[in-house]
């Protein structure tokens, strides 16, 4: 909403600008306060310390840095490990939680069901990447069948617009029959509920605690934050929106996939079978809950 603000409109002045468009003046003015780079290194090993053992809740993490030497607060850590969008995959109370007044729930839908083709299920969630000075949001949607990343953006909001955006550019490629995304605000929103429902699409939500529902798209990022983005330390948005651009088109056309049989994403999404796969890839079953959600 803040770019569509014109400062130098010959005729609106900004305050009526923002009554127009329903944007808070505050918002308008506000600049994102810039994190220290003690605490991006911090995030940096939280968010390591969840890929290895992502059973651990944020009380646990807590203990593991402070058995590291690391002088912190577990309140800190909570903070961090929320604004990471992080949850173990151990149910516990209130680990996802959606907007005050969510538009409607639905269950998960996924559990124990066959994926055998493209554009049968879609997800979409939030991660986020670090610069010197701070950090921004990425956001993706990811095809499970072939983990071929459809779309993705770079924000430095959370706003349900830049949720919104991601998912419009994956449906000009292709609408899913299943949609999966996680219990955040953006996700419950009136408007992106809506979105999905305009196509006709099967809305399923991750249980709560449950971090493995959604885990084609950690994956994902997995592999784009530890071989592209930790070893580089882009310095700009600028640098980091084009890191990501080449390194999607990587993941998506040139790098194999053991869980594809080494074919790529986009091989699968297109039902190309290359010669040096090692079969023929037919899909997988959706891990079922030891537990009721």
């Amino acid at each position: 909403m803040r770019t569509l603000i014109e400062p130098f409109h010959k005729e609106l002045t900004i305050e009526e600008q923002c009554e127009m468009l329903g944007l808070p003046r505050s918002s308008y003015y506000y600049k994102p306060i810039q994190a220290s780079p003690e605490t991006l290194a911090l995030m940096k090993r939280i968010e390591e310390i969840h890929h290895k053992k992502p059973f651990l809740g944020y009380r646990r993490v807590h203990e593991q840095l402070c058995r590291e030497g690391v002088v912190i607060g577990d309140k800190k850590v909570e903070h961090l490990w929320a604004l990471l969008g992080f949850r173990s995959i151990l149910p516990g109370p209130n680990l996802s939680k959606p907007g005050r007044d969510p538009a409607e729930k639905h269950p998960y839908l996924l559990d124990g069901m066959w994926i055998g083709r493209p554009n049968q299920v879609f997800s979409t969630d939030i991660t986020f990447l670090p610069l010197p000075t701070g950090f921004v949001y990425l956001a993706t949607v990811v095809d499970w069948y072939s983990r071929y990343i459809l779309s993705w953006e770079v924000s430095n909001s959370l706003s349900v617009d830049f949720c919104l955006k991601v998912v419009e550019k994956a449906f000009e490629i292709a609408i899913a029959e299943y949609f999966n995304a996680d219990q955040g605000s953006q996700f419950t929103s009136e408007a992106f509920i809506n979105l999905l429902k305009k196509h006709g699409i099967n809305i399923s939500f991750d249980g709560k605690g449950r971090a493995i529902d959604n885990v084609y798209q950690e994956r994902s990022w997995w592999s784009l934050k530890y071989e592209k983005i930790y070893p580089n330390c882009y310095e700009s948005v600028k640098d980091m929106i084009a890191a990501v651009k080449e390194y999607v088109w990587y993941f998506n056309e040139e790098r194999p996939h053991q869980a594809l049989l080494y074919a790529t994403p986009s091989e699968i999404y297109h039902g190309i079978t290359p010669k040096h796969c090692k079969g023929v890839y037919n899909g997988f079953k959706v891990k079922e809950a030891k537990y009721k959600k």
